[in-house]
């Protein structure tokens, strides 16, 4: 996996981290800790991305890409990993170097700490970049949040933000996923994303802290239907979720920034992506008619899909998403460290 800014490779370690998460079937804290200093010439943000699911295969760190084009003043490619499974005895730390090739790079182990017979499981990233504090807490946040919409079961999320030079400064946020979600934990995850997507769209994309009541008196405006694809020879998922509120223009005082149009989310390995062309495609192939729809446009904006529609009733709003994902993870493991090494 490719990434060409410092910014989407942290995205993508939240994500993995509520990955490891997830497959822990275990209550799961997932942090997410910026610290900062503005007295500094070139002031940094050091982000400490950790979790308590499942420990890390290291090969998810040996197969990340990164290009370096006209930013590498901006971060030295240095990633500290600390990491233990369940069974293990030890907390392994490592150090990776983005900047090696991918095809030769080595993953230098460093001094391990005993666990002292406890037992626990875990994973710690850390690295340091010259960033705003303040774009860096804003990307984060939106990327937390739309996380929510997986509603992935048992994993409390904290971030925190501080500018160590500024007395006072310090920000902190928690976020109780599924706190009214009734499904066990083994539910599918199809139910959690018709849960979660249900409730964004009732917070106006989570910008609201609670239901808008003003669009939304009862759940009984909104028709939610589902759907799950598996493909067996390489267990690639997708899963999608379609929502319809018919609600009068005339009570509805909230604006969406889709306008009439359809606004379709995806995720891509339980994180926020950008909707392939093959979804597109896919979306475009549609026999729309045969729903009493008829699909007239469509187009891509920051990340997402805009469908517009023709003849739409005036009171009938469509919300969509989707997610693709393989249902197998790698799982840690001592020999594949060693072998890594």
């Amino acid at each position: 996996m490719e990434f060409s800014s410092v910014n989407t490779l942290c995205f993508h370690l939240i994500s993995s981290a509520f990955q490891r998460c997830r497959l822990s079937e275990q209550i799961c804290r997932l942090s997410v800790i910026l610290n900062s200093s503005s007295s500094s010439r070139h002031p940094s943000v050091q982000i400490s991305i950790s979790d308590t699911g499942i420990g890390s295969c290291l090969k998810e760190f040996q197969d990340l890409k990164f290009s370096w084009g006209g930013i590498t003043e901006n971060w030295d490619g240095m990633l500290r990993v600390n990491t233990t499974s369940i069974s293990d005895t030890e907390v392994y730390n490592y150090q990776i170097s983005l900047k090696e090739n991918r095809s030769s790079r080595r993953i230098n182990r460093l001094p391990s700490h005993q666990k002292n017979g406890a037992k626990f499981s875990g994973t710690e990233v850390l690295l340091s970049f010259v960033e705003s504090l303040d774009i860096l807490l804003a990307g984060v946040h939106s990327f937390l949040q739309k996380m929510l919409i997986l509603r992935i079961p048992n994993i409390a999320i904290q971030l925190v933000a501080e500018d160590c030079d500024v007395p006072g400064s310090r920000y902190e946020k928690v976020f109780l996923a599924n706190k009214s979600m009734q499904s066990p934990i083994l539910a599918l995850n199809l139910e959690h994303l018709k849960s979660g997507f249900e409730q964004y769209i009732l917070t106006h994309g989570n910008s609201l802290n609670s239901e808008c009541s003003s669009c939304f008196p009862s759940w009984e405006h909104l028709k939610v239907g589902s759907g799950r694809a598996c493909c067996t020879e390489n267990e690639l998922v997708m899963e999608a979720v379609i929502v319809i509120s018919d609600i009068s223009k005339d009570d509805n005082t909230c604006l969406r920034e889709s306008g009439d149009k359809t606004e379709v989310l995806y995720f891509k390995d339980f994180s926020p992506s950008t909707i392939p062309q093959s979804s597109m495609k896919a979306m475009k192939s549609v026999h729309w008619r045969k729903y009493g729809l008829n699909l007239v446009g469509i187009a891509q904006q920051d990340g997402c899909a805009l469908l517009e529609w023709e003849n739409l009733p005036k009171d009938t709003h469509i919300y969509i998403v989707l997610h693709s994902y393989h249902q197998q993870y790698p799982v840690s493991s001592e020999k594949l460290f060693d072998a890594l090494l």
